[in-house]
Formats: structure tokens, C-alpha cells, sequence
């Protein structure tokens, strides 16, 4: 019996065997989640923590991208103490030292204030064995202090030497690429020695432009020499943006300035350090970004999506997706208004046009918007600037109104009237360049559209603009840029074409065609003044153009005996627009300012039925101080954040003010959240350098902190998003 027990038991253990070595290959290749791949603990001794690692096999950490920060007060660190790793060749960082299984960091602290915990916050990077490594994570832990022993004299920085070190051994400069255009710049400085914050520069020399460095804040300090200064010790961290000549591998050499002193001792005169380097292509931080976002199922933005796809894929497949998304871009608010500015310009030509001509026109218009569109894009892209508010100046969007006016004006056939010679010949002569049907000003109206009209950011745009900004290749960039363009424009050249083909060819018709036209115009120039005057002065000169509507479809003109049923059609529809323009005049003067909803709630009553404009209280940040103090104020709180930029002239902006955040489902959604605002309207030196802050090319765009503080990159918004998929957003990052 016992020997038949031992038998199953044996077949069992065998078969076990066979099916844990046939599952073994798949288990083995789905990674693990950081956290699990590289556990730690941290423990604490009178004067050094501990951090022992035991690292799951087929995984391995790099030491170069090991940090270490105290966020208590009180409590300093000192440089790392690593034992010896092993060498590694990489594909994306070259030989590299790095850790397999189990080893401990040594790393030694001092209390210059009573603390009995200390908030560590760990940074490392590692990879797998399989072929994916990690982005850069950042842990925090809480140790737990042992009571600092009594001192008769004022306490020595552990590891202190007595001798003074040469400068470039009290202060060791370390640079490394942490991006396609991140450059991060660090000193580890020895105990009982500090450097100057005010003294400390950074440049280099290659292919690439250094950006402002953002330096940690420092410690005050009181200085014979300076006076009341900042310093930091043990180690400070720089982060410095950059833009650079072209995608591939570039060789640089990083030099930093800097000076310090040794505590109660002399200071060093200034002085300087170098380090060459080799940027990698960006294609590796593509691959080395992308991979374990994919194998881990992380979410990625579409935004960053598209800019890997431009980067990596053919070029039939990146002008094909981008020809698509701006067919899809091209029924959008921000793409609509062109329509009747190309068809008011083939109405113009009036009875002379035909199918051929009006294709004509139609491909000037749209080949002058996309080759516009491409270069301005590339160009604000270069430059660092926001695509969109460069032409969003008040006088410049007053005087394309302007000119709007100026051809409703000529469709309605003003310019007929007797006026001054030399003015009408001019002001004819303004108007008949842009309506009569010349290539050369059908061309020049679709620059200026692209510029003006059409100043949405959306995903697509985002990832052409990111793609020559950052990785500086303008080729590929602006080849998507164009083909974007192309797709935006390809509905207009279907509309236009028809236009020649539908509209009548002569007769009364044509003149009420003109006309109708000439009404559009007029709108687009009030939905363009929109971004500059009052919302109650809008909404006035919105009445008066529907009543004036009215007025033109016969709202007050008696019908005939037997009147047809067009005539009776317009006369209806006329009265009724007269109607409309009434109350859009009485809801302006109780204060409205929305077309569409012209008295406001207020004025209706408080028992009025209906949810309220939005229920969301956004703090309002001006500049980058503001932000940090109120993303601080948040961390502390452990609470997650929403920062959502906006614009007067942004169209989305309005979208999402309309549509998506009065949504009882955002509003819950958006219940844990501080929610920051920043209006980057006037385009000021802030707003610039809060956009940069972000990586962000203008409004709307929509970034998310966790509890902990940590930007969530992959979980970034740009665009209009409906409600639904917003709230969706939310909760996911929520869940964080």
C-alpha cells in the first residue's frame, strides 16, 4: 500500500516538474512590476542607513542611476557607499556597472536637528534579462531613527577628514543623458564641505543648446564673504532641459562651474569641471521609453504614441496616419470656420466660376494653409515657443475680423456705392484681390487662415511639434506636420470643387447666394472677436447680425396675395431670427454672454431647474513659484493633482468649459483632486516658462500629480475630450 502512496506521489511530482518546465519559457517572459523585480529595506544604525536589495534573477540594476534624497529637515546625507558591481555592456548607456540578487548600500547620515524618522526618497533604474528596462522610478521610504547619542561638542560629519581635500576631490561632478533632451548634472560633495547655489553654471559644448538648469532650493546659510547666501551640501541634483541639432548620436562635452568651502575652513577659489558624453540617438530613448510600457501595460499617451510613430515607422505609414487624423481634424470647431471662407471667395468670383476653376482655387487655398501651417509649426516648435498664441495678438485678430467685414461687405455689394474715388478704388481693390479668384490671394487667405483660424492643439499636432523640438528632427516632423495639414484641408478642396459646381451661374439667385455668404463672414469676424472683446459686447453684435438676418429674409415685408412657398419659408424663418436676435438682447443686457444660452441662470432664479455652469473650483497659478508651493501643498496633503492650462482665444478651452466639466461624472471624478488653473492668455514670460515646465506646445493640455507628487507623463491630456472618456481619464489616475 505504501509503496503505491510513494508511486502517485512520484507520478504527481514528475508531472509537476514536466508542466512547471514547459510553463516556465512563458512565465518567464512577462516582466514583473518594478517593485516586485527590485525589493528592498531600508534599516538604520546610529550613523549610516542600510539599503539591501535582493533583486528577483533575471533582473539588474545600473549603480550610475542610483540617488538618494532626505526629505526630513534635520537630517543630511552623504555620499553612497557601493560595493562592487559587475560590468555590463548596454545597448543604450554603453559599459555600465551594475547589481544582480542580493548586496547592501551603505549610506552614511547626520542630524543637524532632533528627528526620530527619516523620510528617504530612493531613485534607481534598472532592466531584465528579456530585453526591457524600466523607466526611472522614484520610491519613498520612512526609517525609523535610533536616538542620537549625547555629545559633549558639536557633532562631526561622519567621514570628515582632518586633512583639506584637493577641489576636485571635495567636489565630484557626475552629468548623464536622462532623455532625448534631459541632461542631469550632479556634485557629490563631501562631509564638512559645501557649495555656493549662486555660483554653480553649466554649458557645453556640441550639437545641442542648454536650456535653464532647475536647481533644488538649497540651505540659508550665513556667509563672511557673501553674506546671506544658499548652499548645499552632500550632493544637489540639476535637471537641465536642451534641444538639439538632429536625432542622431551626438558627442558632447558637459562643464560645470562652480565654488565652495570647507565648513569653519578656507574656501576655494572658483572653479570648473568637464565630462564628455555621447547624446544617444533618439530612436534608443524611443525604444528604451516605449518598451516597458508596452510589456507592462502601462498606459502611453497618445501624444507620445504618434511621436514614437514618426520617429520609427516608415514614411507611407506616418504620412498615411497623419493624412487620416487630419481628415478627422478637419470637422473640429477650430477647422470648421474655413468653410465659408473658401466658399465665400468662390461665391465671389461669382457667375464666371466653373468646377475646374473652383478646384483651382480651392487647392491654392488649401496648399497656401498647409505649407503655412508646416513652417509656422516647425518654426515655434524650433524655437520653444507655443504654436498657437504667437498670432493671437488683439490687433492681429482685429484686423483679419477686419478684413472678413470688408469681403461681407463686398458680397452684399457696399462697394457699389458712390464714395470717394481713391477710397473705393483701395478699399475695392483690398477686397476684389481676395474675391475675385486669383490664385495668389485665394493662396495668401489660406496662410493667413492657417494662422489665425485654425489654433487648435490636439494629439497629432502635439507629436509633430515634440518630435522637431525635441529630437530636432525637422524632416520627419514637418513631413507629418504636412501631411496633417493636407488631411485637414482635403474637405475643403471637396466643398470648394462642389461649390463651383452647385452654385448658380447667374440671376437674382446668385446675389441672395452672395449674400448668404456674405451673413457667414460676418459671424466668422464676431466668433474671431470673441478671444479679444467682453462676452456681453459679443453677444450684442451677435443679435444684431440675426436680426439683420431677419430683416434680410423679409421678416417686416408684407407677402404678396399667392406667395410661393419659398417666399413663405424665409418670411418664417426671417421673423423667427428676429425673435432670437430680441432675446439675445435682453439676455445681454441682464448679463448673459453665451449665444446659445442668452439668459443666464442668475437672472432666471435660484429655483431654477438645472445643474449649475460647473461645480469645479480651480486655485488659479501665475507662475512656476506658485506652482511648486501649491504642488507642495498638495504632496503634503497626499492628495493627487489636476493642472489644466487654458487661453481666451483657445476654442477647445471653451469646449471643455462648456461640455466637459460641468459633467456631474467629471465633477465626481474630480472630487480628490486640487485642480490648478493656469490662463496663458497674454502669453507673458511666466506663461512661457510655465508651458516649458510641462513640455507643453499650448491649450488645452491637462497634467496629473499623484499623491506623492510625481508628474504622471503617460496620463497627460491635450485637446477636447468628452465628458465621458474625461471622467474615465480620471478615475484611472485616480486609482493610481
Amino acid at each position: 500500500m505504501s509503496t503505491r502512496i510513494l508511486r502517485s506521489i512520484a507520478t504527481a511530482a514528475a508531472g509537476l516538474a514536466a508542466a512547471m518546465l514547459w510553463l516556465a519559457p512563458a512565465a518567464a517572459q512577462q516582466p514583473l512590476r518594478p517593485e516586485l523585480a527590485y525589493p528592498y529595506e531600508v534599516v538604520a544604525d546610529g550613523d549610516a542607513l542600510r539599503v539591501r536589495f535582493d533583486i528577483v534573477d533575471g533582473y539588474y540594476l545600473y549603480r550610475s542611476k542610483f540617488s538618494f534624497e532626505s526629505a526630513t529637515p534635520g537630517v543630511r546625507l552623504s555620499p553612497a557607499v557601493f560595493p562592487p558591481g559587475e560590468i555590463h555592456s548596454d545597448e543604450f548607456f554603453g559599459e555600465q556597472e551594475i547589481y544582480r540578487g542580493a548586496f547592501e548600500i551603505t549610506l552614511p547620515y547626520a542630524r543637524t536637528a532632533p528627528a526620530d524618522r527619516l523620510e528617504l526618497e530612493l531613485g534607481l533604474q534598472g532592466c531584465a534579462d528579456i530585453g526591457l528596462c524600466y523607466p526611472p522610478q522614484s520610491w519613498t521610504s520612512e526609517v525609523a531613527l535610533p536616538p542620537a547619542p549625547a555629545r559633549a561638542a558639536a557633532p562631526i560629519l561622519p567621514g570628515a577628514r582632518d586633512e583639506l581635500l584637493p577641489v576636485d576631490e571635495a567636489f565630484v561632478m557626475n552629468a548623464r543623458f536622462d532623455g532625448p533632451n534631459l541632461l542631469t548634472v550632479s556634485w557629490h560633495i563631501e562631509p564638512g564641505y559645501y557649495l555656493y547655489a549662486d555660483k554653480l553654471e553649466i554649458d557645453a559644448e556640441g550639437d545641442i543648446e542648454l536650456g535653464a538648469a532647475e536647481w533644488p532650493q538649497g540651505v540659508p546659510h550665513r556667509d563672511d564673504n557673501f553674506g546671506d547666501v544658499r548652499v548645499f551640501y552632500d550632493r544637489v541634483d540639476a535637471d537641465v532641459p536642451f534641444s538639439r541639432a538632429g536625432p542622431d548620436e551626438i558627442p558632447v562635452v558637459v562643464r560645470g562651474r562652480f565654488q565652495g568651502c570647507r565648513e569653519n575652513s578656507i574656501c576655494y577659489p572658483p572653479s570648473e569641471q568637464t565630462m564628455a558624453l555621447v547624446l544617444p540617438a533618439t530612436a534608443a530613448f524611443a525604444a528604451a521609453d516605449a518598451a516597458p510600457l508596452a510589456a507592462s501595460g502601462a498606459p502611453v499617451s497618445e501624444q507620445d504614441r504618434l511621436a514614437a510613430l514618426i520617429l520609427s515607422d516608415s514614411w507611407f505609414l506616418v504620412g498615411a496616419t497623419f493624412f487620416g487624423l487630419g481628415l478627422l481634424l478637419a470637422f473640429t470647431p477650430c477647422v470648421l470656420p474655413m468653410v465659408p471662407i473658401l466658399s465665400g471667395i468662390i461665391a465671389g468670383h461669382g457667375a464666371q466660376v466653373s468646377t475646374g476653376r473652383a478646384f483651382g482655387l480651392s487647392l491654392a487655398y488649401v496648399l497656401g494653409m498647409a505649407v503655412t501651417y508646416t513652417a509656422a509649426g516647425a518654426l515655434a516648435a524650433l524655437a520653444g515657443e507655443q504654436v498657437q498664441a504667437v498670432f493671437q495678438k488683439p490687433w492681429i485678430i482685429t484686423v483679419f475680423a477686419g478684413l472678413f467685414v470688408l469681403l461681407a461687405l463686398s458680397m452684399f455689394g457696399v462697394f457699389n456705392l458712390q464714395v470717394p474715388a481713391a477710397i473705393q478704388t483701395r478699399v475695392a481693390n483690398l477686397a476684389n484681390r481676395q474675391k475675385t479668384g486669383t490664385f495668389a490671394g485665394t493662396t495668401v487667405m489660406g496662410a493667413l487662415s492657417a494662422l489665425i483660424v485654425t489654433t487648435c492643439v490636439a494629439p497629432p499636432l502635439v507629436a509633430t511639434l515634440a518630435v522637431i523640438g525635441q529630437s530636432g528632427d525637422v524632416v520627419r516632423g514637418a513631413g507629418a506636420l504636412f501631411a496633417l495639414s493636407l488631411g485637414m484641408g482635403a474637405p475643403l478642396l471637396v466643398v470648394g470643387t462642389s461649390a463651383g459646381k452647385l452654385l448658380p451661374k447667374a440671376g437674382p439667385w446668385m446675389n441672395a447666394v452672395k449674400a448668404a455668404f456674405g451673413v457667414m463672414l460676418l459671424g466668422l469676424a464676431i466668433w474671431m472677436m470673441e478671444r479679444v472683446l467682453p462676452g456681453g459686447v459679443v453677444l450684442v453684435l451677435w443679435a444684431l447680425l440675426v436680426f439683420l438676418t431677419g430683416v434680410f429674409l423679409g421678416a417686416f415685408e408684407p407677402l404678396p396675395p399667392e406667395p410661393s412657398a419659398p417666399r413663405r419659408l424665409a418670411k418664417g424663418l426671417g421673423v423667427l431670427a428676429c425673435l432670437y436676435g430680441a432675446l439675445l438682447l435682453i439676455g445681454a443686457t441682464l448679463g448673459g454672454e453665451d449665444p446659445l444660452r442668452p439668459i443666464p441662470r442668475a437672472a432666471i432664479g435660484a429655483g431654477s431647474v438645472g445643474a449649475p455652469e460647473s461645480a469645479l473650483a480651480f486655485e488659479p497659478v501665475g507662475t512656476v513659484a506658485a506652482l511648486d508651493a501649491a504642488l507642495a501643498s498638495a504632496k503634503a496633503a497626499g492628495k493627487p493633482v489636476m493642472v489644466d492650462f487654458t487661453a481666451d482665444w483657445c476654442v477647445s478651452c471653451k469646449e471643455m468649459e462648456k461640455y466637459t466639466f460641468p459633467s456631474p461624472q467629471v465633477v465626481a471624478a474630480l472630487e480628490p483632486f486640487v485642480l490648478l488653473r493656469i490662463d496663458v492668455t497674454a502669453n507673458d514670460d511666466d506663461d512661457k516658462a510655465l508651458l516649458k515646465r510641462f513640455g507643453s506646445f499650448g491649450p488645452p493640455t491637462i497634467a496629473f500629480f499623484d499623491g506623492a507628487g510625481r508628474p504622471l507623463d503617460a496620463f497627460k491630456l491635450v485637446g477636447y475630450v468628452p465628458a465621458d472618456d474625461f471622467a474615465a481619464h480620471v478615475s484611472r489616475v485616480a486609482a493610481l
